[in-house]
C-alpha cells in the first residue's frame, strides 16, 4: 500500500446538536480535535471535507487542510469521493480512510490500527470494534453489533452488521465503530452503488458493500470512542478531553 490518505467529513446541519463541528472543546472547535488526532496517527495526509467556509477556516487556522465539496451529498462516503477528486486526481493515494468528524475523544492508535487489515488483498474496506461491556448496549438498537468470523487474532470478517441484538446465545457482542479504510477502487465503487435493500431497512450503509460481495474486515480495540451527538455527548467530550489536559 502507499500511504493512505485520511479523509474527516464535517458538515453543520445536525438536529440534536446544531452546528457540532464548531462546538467548543478545551479552548478548540471539535472538528479541530478530531483533525489533531488523525495526525496522531500518523499515518499519512489529513484533510477536512466539508460544505461549510466557517469549518475550512477553522482547520486552516489550527494549520490543517480542508477542501470545499457540495452541499448535495446523501453520505459522507460521497463527500469523500468528491473530495478525492480534488486533493488526488492522479490516484496517488490507494488507500481512503473516513475517520467521522464527531469523534474528537478518538484514540490515534485506532485509526492507525484500521488499515492494517488492508495488507490483505482479498480485503476492500477495512473498520473497528469493540466488545460490548455494558448491558444497556446488548439490545439498544442505536449500538450497531458486528457480527464476524475470526480470520486472525484480533481481527475478523464482517458477515453481517445489525441494529439488532446479534449473534443469539452465550458469548460476547462486538460494537461496530464507523470509521472505514477504504481501497481506493473499492470506495469508487462503493458509491457507485444504489442503496440496498437491507442498509435501507437496517438504516445501515455498509450492508451495501456486504450485499454486492464487498469483503469488510474489523480490527478489535479496546474501547469506543465517543460520538458527539447530543449537548450531553459534548459535555462528556469536554471532560474527557479535561481530564487528558491535567495528566
Amino acid at each position: 500500500m502507499s500511504d493512505p490518505l485520511v479523509l474527516i467529513p464535517a458538515r453543520l446541519a445536525a438536529t440534536r446538536l446544531p452546528e457540532k463541528p464548531l462546538a467548543d472543546i478545551a479552548g478548540a472547535p471539535m472538528i479541530v480535535h478530531v483533525w489533531r488526532r488523525a495526525m496522531e496517527a500518523g499515518i499519512g495526509p489529513v484533510v477536512v471535507c466539508t460544505d461549510t467556509p466557517a469549518i475550512v477556516q477553522a482547520v486552516e487556522a489550527a494549520g490543517g487542510l480542508a477542501v470545499m465539496t457540495r452541499p448535495d451529498h446523501p453520505s459522507g462516503s460521497d463527500r469523500l469521493a468528491e473530495a478525492l477528486e480534488t486533493i488526488d486526481p492522479e490516484g496517488r493515494h490507494d488507500v481512503v480512510v473516513n475517520v467521522q468528524g464527531d469523534l474528537p475523544t478518538i484514540d490515534p492508535a485506532a485509526i492507525a490500527a484500521s488499515v492494517a487489515p488492508l495488507a490483505d488483498r482479498a480485503v476492500d474496506i477495512a473498520t473497528l470494534c469493540a466488545v460490548i461491556t455494558r448491558p444497556e448496549e446488548r439490545t439498544e438498537p442505536s449500538v450497531v453489533k458486528l457480527v464476524g468470523s475470526e480470520v486472525a487474532p484480533g481481527r475478523l470478517r464482517a458477515l453481517y452488521f445489525t441494529r439488532a441484538t446479534a449473534p443469539y446465545g452465550d458469548g460476547p457482542l462486538l460494537h461496530h465503530i464507523g470509521l472505514y479504510a477504504y481501497r481506493r477502487r473499492a470506495l469508487d465503487r462503493f458509491v457507485s452503488l444504489p442503496p440496498s435493500p437491507l442498509e435501507l431497512r437496517e438504516k445501515l450503509e455498509q450492508l451495501r458493500a456486504l450485499e454486492a460481495g464487498m469483503r469488510i474486515d474489523a480490527v478489535v480495540v479496546d474501547d469506543v470512542p465517543l460520538g458527539v451527538d447530543t449537548p450531553h455527548d459534548l459535555e462528556r467530550a469536554r471532560a474527557v478531553l479535561a481530564a487528558r489536559r491535567l495528566n
